[in-house]
């Protein structure tokens, strides 16, 4: 086993804010720190790790995509892995054609600027403005920061961005702000995950949709955290009964390894010509490989299944806790990503259940969120909830 790391470092920029325990190894839905401890992980790096710790399945597809001696060519030349991998993506979604890139930011970025490119394309003066809803996290660089609803995040950093505003979840509002001869796209996460795990209502997407298809404006789902099996179905859309102009997906993708990928309708792919986007590391042969293998697994009938089971025991559960503790105030959520409202700070809360074991974030300020690997257990998500109410006391 490597040596501890030291309880502090100035090696790295201190933009985290990082408890003094460091994790050496993961097994299943379990970490273990240098001292051997063991902590149920509901937090599965931010939703990434969806197949837990140590998969077999995961480990063998990583060893043989490392066969053919290929880790990386760049977009300059074809690969197989990437276009099966795109392939696939498309016979599982709306979409027509993919682009592949390396995060969650970067994949919200492309769909900005693929959202102006299209809006340039339509006639009349260029549609270029894009329109968020409050609450919505879609990342920190330029473009997704003035998309992002945090003052504590965008503050630092202004200006932002231009033509990107925030707009209230409120159709009246909305059906003033979605001009048609000037807004290009509407970015909406089904479900806002760093804004509370708000579940965004079916009736209200449709809306949504409906506004946005008799406008000429794209539609964008940001499902970066909550696609991709998280909510019990593949893709969070097919919850609302709706489908996107574009959509953008990453965190899970790779099983840990950096991917993410903007979909798309044939109507937007249409308007990128060659030199308009582009990314050196995107789509590479590894990374494409193992994410071929993450998709089978999380597309699963039988995982999905699993998911929603687990769900509604998760649900159950966190209505009772509910309804029994005065210092809960609110659960919301979906599957396996769940916001639980906290009446003191929710960093306190965290804090306390690390000590117990139990690994959980926060998603503002008194709220708790959960993101557990998707193939927990029925015992262990009872043991999780146990150390959970034992840590909001």
């Amino acid at each position: 086993m490597a040596a501890p790391l030291p309880t502090t470092t100035d090696a790295l920029v201190g933009v985290y804010r990082k408890p003094p325990v460091e994790f050496v190894r993961g097994a299943g839905v379990e970490l273990f720190d240098s001292d051997g401890k063991a902590y149920l992980d509901f937090v599965a790096g931010i939703a990434v790790n969806a197949l837990g710790y140590g998969d077999a399945g995961l480990e063998q597809a990583m060893r043989k995509a490392l066969d053919g001696s290929l880790i990386h060519l760049s977009n300059l030349y074809r690969t197989q892995a990437g276009e099966r991998l795109a392939e696939q993506l498309v016979k599982k979604s709306f979409a027509d054609r993919v682009f592949f890139c390396n995060s969650g930011a970067e994949a919200n970025e492309g769909a900005f600027k693929m959202a102006r490119r299209w809006g340039r394309s339509v006639g009349g003066a260029p549609k270029h403005e894009v329109v968020s809803l409050r609450g919505g996290f879609h990342g920190r660089l330029f473009g997704t920061l003035a998309a992002t609803d945090r003052p504590q995040y965008r503050a630092p950093f202004r200006p932002l961005a231009g033509g990107i505003s925030i707009m209230e979840r409120d159709l009246d509002e909305l059906r003033v702000a979605l001009n048609p001869e000037t807004v290009a796209a509407l970015i909406v996460e089904p479900i806002q995950g760093e804004g509370g795990v708000r579940v965004l209502e079916r009736a209200f997407l449709q809306e949504l949709r409906a506004l946005t298809q008799e406008r000429g404006i794209l539609l964008i789902l940001d499902e970066i955290q909550c696609g991709y099996a998280r909510t019990g179905s593949f893709w969070a859309y097919e919850n609302s009964g709706i489908t996107p102009d574009i959509l953008t997906v990453a965190k899970p993708m790779a099983g840990g390894l950096p991917m993410g990928a903007v979909l798309v309708t044939q109507a937007v792919a249409d308007v990128m010509q060659p030199g308009d986007h582009g990314t050196t590391f995107g789509g590479g042969p590894f990374v494409s490989s193992v994410a071929l293998h993450v998709l089978d697994r999380l597309s699963d009938p039988e995982l999905l299944t699993s998911v929603r089971a687990r769900g509604d025991e998760l649900r159950t559960a966190l209505v009772a806790l509910q309804s029994s503790n005065g210092k809960v105030r609110a659960v919301r959520g979906m599957g396996l990503m769940w916001g639980i409202d906290v009446a003191e700070p929710a960093k306190d809360v965290v804090a306390r259940a690390m000590d117990l074991g139990l690994l959980i974030c926060s998603a503002g300020e008194h709220t708790l969120r959960l993101l557990p690997p998707l193939v927990i257990s029925r015992g262990d998500l009872q043991r999780g909830i146990d150390l959970l109410a034992r840590a909001i006391g």
